[in-house]
C-alpha cells in the first residue's frame, strides 16, 4: 500500500531525481518555459515553486539555500536578478503547466511548463502587475458599498468615469481619445 506516497519517484533513484529536478528547473528560469512530459512537469512545479518564493528575498543566505538545490551560478543570476522583479507581487502560483498532447514515438503525455509572468497571451501585462502589487484576498467585497471604477452620470446626460478601470475597452486609437475625452459624438461615430 501507498498511504501517504505523494512524491512521483519518476522511476528514478533519488539522487538521479534530484539531478533531473535542478537541470529542469535551471533551464525552466533560464529559458521561461520548457517541453518535457507531463509527469515531469507537475513534479518539477512542486520543486521549483518554493525556490522562486525563496528568491523573493534576496539575501546572501536565500542565494545560498537555492544554490543548493540548482547547482548553477547563471540559473541563480537569472532568477535573483530577473525573475525575482516579475513575481514579487504574485502570492504564489508562479507556473502555469498546458497539455500537448501524446508523444509519436511512445505515446508519452507531453506538456509546456512556463513561468506564469513572461507569457503574455495568457497573463496580464506588466504594467498591470506593478500597480496591483499590494496584497489581495480571495473574497470578494460587497456589491453595496463601492463606487470604485464606477461611472457617475452628470446632469448634461454625458457619463464621466471615475477610474480607469470605468473605462470600456477599446481596440483603436481613436476609440480610446473619445472615451478619454468623454465626447460622445465621436464615440457614437464609432
Amino acid at each position: 500500500m501507498r498511504h501517504g506516497d505523494k512524491i512521483n519517484n519518476l522511476g528514478r533513484t533519488a539522487s538521479h531525481r534530484s539531478a533531473l529536478l535542478s537541470n529542469l528547473a535551471s533551464q525552466l528560469i533560464a529559458n521561461k518555459r520548457i517541453t518535457t512530459t507531463l509527469a515531469k512537469a507537475k513534479a518539477l512545479r512542486t520543486y521549483v515553486e518554493p525556490l522562486i518564493t525563496k528568491a523573493k528575498e534576496n539575501t546572501t543566505h536565500q542565494r545560498r539555500i537555492v544554490f543548493s538545490y540548482l547547482q548553477d551560478k547563471e540559473a541563480i543570476k537569472e532568477l535573483f536578478d530577473v525573475v525575482r522583479l516579475r513575481v514579487e507581487g504574485r502570492p504564489g502560483g508562479y507556473t502555469r503547466i498546458i497539455k500537448l498532447g501524446a508523444r509519436v514515438g511512445d505515446n508519452a503525455e507531453l506538456a509546456l511548463i512556463e513561468l506564469v509572468d513572461y507569457n503574455e497571451v495568457y497573463g496580464k501585462g506588466t504594467d498591470t502587475q506593478a500597480e496591483a502589487a499590494g496584497k489581495r484576498t480571495r473574497r470578494g467585497r460587497s456589491r453595496r458599498g463601492g463606487s470604485e471604477g464606477a461611472a457617475a452620470t452628470t446632469d448634461s446626460g454625458a457619463t464621466e468615469v471615475s477610474s480607469a478601470t470605468g473605462l470600456p475597452a477599446a481596440t483603436d486609437a481613436i476609440a480610446d481619445q473619445a472615451v478619454i475625452n468623454n465626447n460622445p459624438e465621436e464615440s457614437a461615430a464609432l
